[in-house]
């Protein structure tokens, strides 16, 4: 009988091999410089012989990540976009990928500009509408490619149904866990093949640092990407890799606040005239609310409303005062994101409207502020700008 202790989520955050240096036994993983390592001997080199390969501080990363996620490997790149496109080249010349119609902009121009050129061809697909996904399979479908809850409209797919599908046809399944991370979902347990993160949003979770993850749990598949990985070289620096590490410690303290503060304000915004609609997998009345309670633990810090027009987020956006108004989101302070202009703005107009991303669309990533405050100033902002639009 195994003495091996099962620690839950949040102590394996901080409880895992990396709890200390074993060399010096500082409560930190050490940040290694080194862009090369001596060799001693002539004919079998060691462990780390160049940075790029391998590095002690990016190792620590990402065996920490491939456990978090339960997976066998994981790899560590300088954006979350490094880890998705080279993930994508997996892919062969005359593969053909079907992909969740609302993905990310940066995935979408990825797809439709870079993977088209090398003669890999893609067809977006509501992903929640599983007849749609077997109709829109083709021989050469070899990669199904999930965001879930989707950006930014929070549509939640099947992951076991599509990896299923993704089986019966020989494809791949890659799910985007970046909203939820670890913490609340875990795709490699529901059959996905790899799993992917923009490690810049809540893994790392504090706006200082770019960063992109990789899991998988397949021997094979994790040697042909880590070749990739290599290959293409666009590894995560030590310092971040630090960083990236430092910040997942306090993942679920943080994701909890913010699940529960996102709650609260998509109750608020749902009931309030101004707004026209609230996307959130949190809500009963959510499309996919069974899917995402039977596949997630929670709805996450991530939700999108709608006001009238363009004109309207203007004004409201010029009157919030505590949200900060970028790209980007699942940090400490809560993000305000004008997705038509910021997170899609790769994505043609007549795109963006087709997928339901209107002019009047918002997102909110929920940081650490207390709920009510961020209530307040969001009622006040909407008082103030629906004022100043009707005098208009």
């Amino acid at each position: 009988m195994s003495n091996e202790v099962s620690y839950q989520f949040e102590t394996k955050l901080l409880h895992n091999n990396h709890k200390y240096d074993p060399v010096t036994g500082a409560v930190s993983v050490p940040i290694n410089h080194a862009s090369t390592f001596h060799q001693t001997d002539f004919d079998s080199f060691g462990k780390y012989d160049y940075g790029r390969s391998l590095n002690p501080t990016r190792e620590a990363l990402e065996t920490v990540i491939a456990e978090l996620e339960e997976g066998t490997h994981g790899f560590a790149f300088a954006s979350g976009m490094a880890a998705i496109s080279t993930a994508f080249l997996l892919l062969s010349k005359d593969d053909h990928v079907l992909i969740t119609e609302d993905v990310y902009g940066g995935t979408y121009r990825f797809v439709t500009q870079v993977l088209t050129r090398f003669g890999i061809a893609h067809s977006f697909v509501d992903m929640t509408d599983l007849d749609a996904v077997q109709k829109a399979i083709l021989p050469n479908t070899k990669l199904f490619y999930v965001e879930t809850p989707s950006n930014p409209l929070l549509k939640v797919t099947d992951i076991k149904a599509i990896a299923d599908l993704a089986k019966k046809h020989g494809a791949l399944t890659f799910v985007d866990n970046t909203f939820l991370t670890p913490a609340l979902q875990k795709p490699l347990s529901l059959g996905a093949d790899v799993v992917l993160h923009s490690a810049t949003k809540f893994l790392s979770g504090h706006s200082d640092v770019v960063a992109g993850l990789a899991v998988v749990k397949d021997a094979e598949l994790a040697k042909k990407l880590g070749f990739l990985q290599n290959s293409f070289g666009a590894v995560l620096g030590v310092q971040d890799a630090w960083l990236v590490i430092r910040g997942i410690k306090t993942l679920h303290v943080r994701l909890e606040h913010s699940t529960n503060s996102a709650r609260k304000i998509a109750s608020f915004l749902k009931e309030h005239p101004a707004i026209k609609n609230v996307y959130y997998p949190g809500f009963e009345d959510h499309p996919q609310y069974q899917i995402q309670s039977k596949q997630a633990n929670g709805p996450g810090a991530v939700l999108s409303f709608e006001l009238e027009n363009e004109q309207a987020v203007r004004e409201f956006v010029s009157k919030v005062k505590i949200p900060v108004f970028a790209v980007s989101l699942g940090a400490v302070e809560s993000i305000l994101s004008y997705p038509a202009k910021m997170s899609h703005a790769a994505m043609p107009e007549a795109e963006r409207e087709f997928r339901g991303i209107k002019s009047g669309l918002l997102r909110l990533s929920v940081g650490l502020e207390n709920p009510d405050d961020l209530i307040k100033d969001i009622t006040l902002a909407l008082a103030e700008s629906g004022k100043l639009v009707e005098i208009n």
